[in-house]
C-alpha cells in the first residue's frame, strides 16, 4: 500500500498577516520580511489583558464565573504582563492615565457578561493554536480564542474583539478572519464549523455567521490568490504602499514613500518559516 507524502510547505500565512497584505503590501513587507519592531499601543495591550482575563475566567468553577470574579483577575494579569514586558509601563503618562485605562478594561469585562453567561458554558478549548497545510503546500495557521463543541458535535468558533463592531460595509473584512479559521478546522477535521461568532466588547455587539462548504472553498481560493500575489512581490521585490485611514496608526510612516520616506533595502529573506512562533498579542497573529 502506498503512502501519500504530504505536500512540501511553500509558505505560511495567518489571518493577520493576510490582512496586512490586503491593507498595504509594504506593511506586510515591514512586518514579515524586514521584521521591523513596532511600539505597543494602549489599545492593543488592553486587548491582550482582556483576552487573558476571559481565558482564565473559565478556569473557575461555573458558579464562580461572575463579573466581580472576572474583574478581580485584571490586576494579577496586568502584573503578569508587566513582568513579561516591562516596557508596557511607559504607555501611560502617570497613575491617573493608567487607572483610566484599567477602568476601560473593567468595563469591557463587565460588558462581556451582557453578551453571554459563562456559568452555562464549558469551552472545549481556549487560546488554541491551529494549523493546516493546503494541497498547494501553503500552511495556514493562527490562534483561536475559544472553541465550543455542542453535544451534537457542532463547533462554534469564538473570537473576542475589544474594539467596536464594524459597519455593514466592513463586515466581510471582519468575517474573513473567522472564515480563515473555519477553513483551517475544516481541512483538519473534515467538518465545517456551525457558527462563527465575533464578540465586540467595545460596544457590546455580536456578529454571527454560519458558513458552508462553498464559503470555505471561496475562502481557500482567496487565500491562494493572496499568496500568489505575495510570491509575485517576493520575486519582483516590489512592495507597493497603499494609503488609507489606517496609516494614522502605522509605526512606519517615516520610511513609507506615501509619506515622503524611503524604505530600507529589501532583506534577502522569505516569510513564514515553518517553526511555530510566539503570538505577538492577543489581538494579533503570527
Amino acid at each position: 500500500m502506498s503512502i501519500t507524502e504530504p505536500p512540501a510547505i511553500v509558505g505560511s500565512l495567518s489571518p493577520s498577516r493576510a490582512g496586512d497584505y490586503m491593507t498595504c503590501p509594504l506593511l506586510y513587507r515591514f512586518r514579515v520580511i524586514d521584521r521591523l519592531p513596532e511600539k505597543p499601543s494602549p489599545a492593543a495591550v488592553r486587548g491582550t489583558l482582556v483576552h487573558a482575563v476571559l481565558e482564565r475566567l473559565y478556569d473557575l468553577p461555573p458558579a464562580e464565573r461572575t463579573v466581580a470574579a472576572a474583574q478581580a483577575l485584571l490586576d494579577p494579569q496586568w502584573s503578569r504582563l508587566l513582568g513579561e514586558t516591562p516596557e508596557y509601563a511607559s504607555l501611560f503618562a502617570g497613575d491617573d492615565d493608567r487607572e483610566r485605562w484599567l477602568a476601560q478594561a473593567r468595563q469591557m469585562v463587565e460588558r462581556y457578561f451582557a453578551l453571554e453567561d459563562p456559568q452555562r458554558l464549558e469551552p472545549a478549548q481556549r487560546e488554541v493554536y491551529v494549523e493546516a497545510v493546503l494541497d498547494s503546500g501553503l500552511q495556514l495557521r493562527g490562534y483561536i480564542d475559544r472553541l465550543d463543541v455542542a453535544p451534537s458535535g457542532d463547533v462554534r468558533v469564538v473570537d473576542y474583539k475589544t474594539g467596536s463592531a464594524p459597519g455593514r460595509e466592513f463586515e466581510a473584512k471582519a468575517l474573513f478572519q473567522m472564515k480563515f479559521y473555519a477553513l483551517v478546522l475544516w481541512r483538519l477535521h473534515g467538518k465545517v464549523p456551525r457558527v462563527l461568532q465575533l464578540m465586540y466588547l467595545g460596544n457590546g455587539e455580536v456578529l454571527r455567521y454560519s458558513p458552508d462548504e462553498a464559503d470555505l472553498r471561496a475562502t481557500e481560493r482567496k487565500v491562494q490568490a493572496l499568496w500568489q500575489a505575495i510570491e509575485r512581490s517576493l520575486t519582483s521585490r516590489e512592495w507597493r504602499a497603499r494609503r488609507s485611514r489606517l496609516c494614522d496608526w502605522c509605526d512606519h510612516q517615516a520610511i513609507c514613500p506615501e509619506w515622503g520616506g524611503t524604505p530600507p533595502p529589501v532583506p534577502d529573506r522569505r516569510p513564514g518559516d515553518t517553526v511555530r512562533g510566539a503570538r505577538r498579542a492577543a489581538t494579533d497573529e503570527l
